[in-house]
């Protein structure tokens, strides 16, 4: 980013970087811990928080440092970040809550974690930039309300897909064009994918089995499309998108793949397909004024009326650095939601399952996710996929059914859940899950109030 690399300098020789928590430690934090720390001028990874400390301390090490020093302590940990020492807390609420830290950044991929995390943040006078899709795409809308509250903001990040592809976004609209396509690309798309498939491909990068399982599945570009649906208004043309349809031709000639009427009645869609080779993500767009579509036809960008706008790659950590920047010193919040949602992640099974059965998370064994349309997620009373584990099912599921909230019993107590309800309620004027927990004998309340119960223990 050409502004922000001037003010991280400033910022570097002002002898004020902008100090990092984060939270968790795993392949993506590992590297983003790297960056900042030996090639983000004006910027430092001040603290880390991960369930295992020994891995956030190993994460240290990998990025060069020595003598970092693991404390449950509040005022040890405010000390230490003071002084400009590495630290890991054994505690998240010692990041979210130190005074030198100026943004979080979630890297857990967890939305029941990373909720409590994200409210105690706003809570105590902190952004956080998220690379957690799964949170972002199941209570996002409701979490910027309260981010908004406090005066916070809550970003998704650059280099990810869903920041990669709104920069894209926000480029062709400041090119005067109307985008009515955003795709992401895969390389691989198969539902029945699970850890142990995926378990070989995981250790020869170093990652999560689990992580790469939900890319494999669909799950997690599902979460990413939903954060761009829900940042532009767009909506699917369908559950599941495309769901991986294979298009090998030139990204040029993407335009076929769309009726350019239907696009314009439905004022567009997010989409992902497995190709065109050598694109990570595209927008097409289009524009009225017939003297610019002159010009752009002479530009080789085909003859309309859809134009192709492409990027050929995403480099994630590398990038994230400058949302973190463009969020502390700009206030600039990338990929926020226009309302509430308008797409959503549904849960649907990976195999056939079994009343009694326990579901586990996403990118396991049990289900994978699908973006849908919210009147269709709400109507069908659809279970989300970010909120499946520990789910307990009380009937037979088909390999390949939808499940609902009727399917399941809900684990009790969960601050996700009492958030998605009342992202209902707050933009849709809907109760039916607010009615649906209290029935189960989970007594909803407003999580502000939690967070309050919590902020005083």
């Amino acid at each position: 980013m050409i502004i922000v690399d001037r003010a991280l300098r400033a910022r570097e020789e002002e002898g004020r970087p902008i100090r990092v928590g984060m939270i968790g430690a795993g392949f993506m934090g590992q590297g983003l811990t790297n960056q900042i720390e030996n090639s983000v001028p004006g910027m430092r990874m001040a603290a880390i928080f991960n369930r295992h400390p020994q891995r956030a301390v190993d994460v240290y090490e990998y990025a060069g440092h020595e003598n970092v020093t693991t404390t449950a302590s509040q005022p040890e940990f405010d000390n230490l970040v003071a002084q400009g020492k590495p630290v890991v807390g054994e505690d998240p609420f010692l990041l979210s809550r130190c005074p030198d830290i100026d943004v979080l950044i979630d890297v857990t991929g967890s939305v029941e974690f990373g909720a409590h995390v994200i409210l105690d943040a706003f809570e105590h006078g902190k952004p956080v930039v998220l690379m957690n899709a799964e949170v972002d795409a199941t209570i996002g809308p409701i979490l910027r309300v309260y981010a908004k509250r406090h005066g916070q903001i809550l970003s998704a990040c650059d280099g990810d897909e869903p920041g990669l592809q709104m920069n894209l976004v926000r480029w062709v609209q400041g090119l005067g064009l109307t985008p009515r396509v955003v795709c992401n690309i895969k390389g691989l798309q198969d539902p029945y994918r699970n850890p142990t498939t995926q378990q070989g491909w995981a250790e020869r990068w170093g990652q999560n089995a689990a992580m790469v399982t939900s890319f494999a599945d669909g799950s997690k570009i599902s979460f990413e499309q939903t954060i761009v649906a829900n940042a532009t208004g767009f909506t699917v043309l369908e559950r599941g998108m495309s769901r991986g349809a294979t298009f090998e031709g030139s990204v040029m000639d993407t335009p076929s793949m769309y009726d350019i009427d239907q696009l314009r009645e439905l004022g567009g869609v997010v989409n992902y397909t497995v190709g065109p080779p050598l694109v990570k993500a595209y927008v097409l767009a289009e524009h009225d004024d017939p003297k610019q579509r002159h010009y752009l036809e002479l530009y080789k960008m085909g003859d309309g009326p859809l134009y192709p706008f492409w990027i050929p790659y995403h480099l994630v950590h590398f990038e994230t650095p400058f949302s973190i920047a463009r969020v502390v010193l700009f206030n600039d919040e990338l990929a926020p939601p226009l309302d509430g949602p308008v797409v959503e992640v549904c849960a649907v099974a990976k195999r056939d399952l079994k009343a009694g059965e326990i579901l586990d998370e996403y990118g396991m064994y049990t289900t994978y996710g699908e973006a849908v349309g919210v009147a269709e997620m709400s109507s069908g009373r659809y279970l989300p996929e970010g909120l499946v584990e520990g789910c307990i099912l009380t009937r037979d599921i088909g390999r390949d059914e939808v499940l609902t909230y009727s399917d399941v019993k809900l684990p009790k107590g969960r601050l996700a859940d009492r958030l998605r309800a009342e992202q209902y309620r707050h933009f849709r004027g809907e109760t039916w899950l607010e009615e649906l927990l209290a029935a189960n004998g989970d007594t909803v309340q407003l999580a502000s109030a939690q967070l309050a119960s919590a902020s005083a223990s």
